[in-house]
């Protein structure tokens, strides 16, 4: 138990050495856009936008859009 805590600065510092590899990441690396090019995750964007319109309208909401 004499490096117990060297353990633990040593995980501490890797987790954040990580934490700033991922800020670096470009979106297209992340998460759910991984693989995808930027007109595809634009399309997906705008559809995902036009179906919560689409229930805001039915609700009777008005909505978020700027026209």
């Amino acid at each position: 138990m004499t490096r117990g805590n060297q353990r633990e600065l040593a995980r501490a510092k890797s987790q954040k050495k990580q934490a700033e590899i991922n800020k670096k990441k470009g979106s297209g690396d992340k998460g759910g856009n991984k693989g995808a090019s930027l007109e595809t995750r634009k399309q997906r964007d705008a559809d995902i936008m036009r179906e919560k319109q689409q229930k805001a309208k039915e609700k009777g909401e008005p909505s978020t859009s700027k026209q």
